[in-house]
């Protein structure tokens, strides 16, 4: 490939994926995963601080989107309801690649101690902004927090399905169920 192709951040985390599956998180540099991607290593630097990071690709972008979507919902929603608003609006980021390589890169992640650390922060992260934006649509503190926390464990419930290929809907779908499973567990507790 080309240097000058589109979509350099794409390219860089499928390869990144597919060297951390083929000889370990480890044992993969930097300076290969430019190679294999067909770039340079100044290009993943300006794309990624460090090789963690290029498994947690889109987390910035979904934390934005989730409250975008928390404000974008109707007025006098409940907060799951605003939880379900957010997560259709993140639904539109995945992408058919992403289902592709979806299964590897948790396996990636699973497989190596400081990976899992760094994806609790980034689940801790979406949790936060989710919270934020419940927040400032004027849900209490409390009620907030559990609903960010059920929005973030459906959203990750979802993509887990979604990307082992075990729903055959959307994204969208699969969160829309994941959440409402989450609810009656919760509603099962009392």
């Amino acid at each position: 490939m080309a240097r000058w192709e589109p979509d350099s951040r794409m390219r860089l985390v499928r390869a990144a994926i597919d060297l951390f599956a083929e000889q370990g998180y480890d044992d993969t540099t930097v300076a290969e995963i430019a190679a294999r991607a067909g770039l340079t290593k100044a290009t993943f630097f300006r794309q990624f601080r460090d090789k963690r990071e290029v498994l947690f690709a889109g987390q910035d972008a979904h934390s934005s989107l989730l409250a975008e979507g928390v404000a974008a919902a109707p007025e006098g929603a409940t907060p799951l309801e605003l939880v379900a608003a957010a997560l259709d609006r993140v639904t539109g980021s995945f992408v058919e690649e992403q289902r592709g390589f979806g299964a590897r890169l948790r396996a990636v992640v699973a497989s190596h101690d400081e990976l899992v650390e760094r994806d609790a922060f980034k689940r801790a992260g979406l949790a936060a902004a989710l919270r934020a934006a419940l927040r400032e649509r004027g849900i209490a503190d409390t009620p907030a927090g559990l609903a960010a926390d059920l929005g973030v464990e459906a959203f990750h419930r979802a993509y887990a399905r979604w990307s082992d290929g075990t729903g055959a809907e959307s994204f969208g779908g699969l969160a829309r169920a994941e959440l409402d499973a989450l609810h009656a567990a919760a509603v099962a507790l009392t």
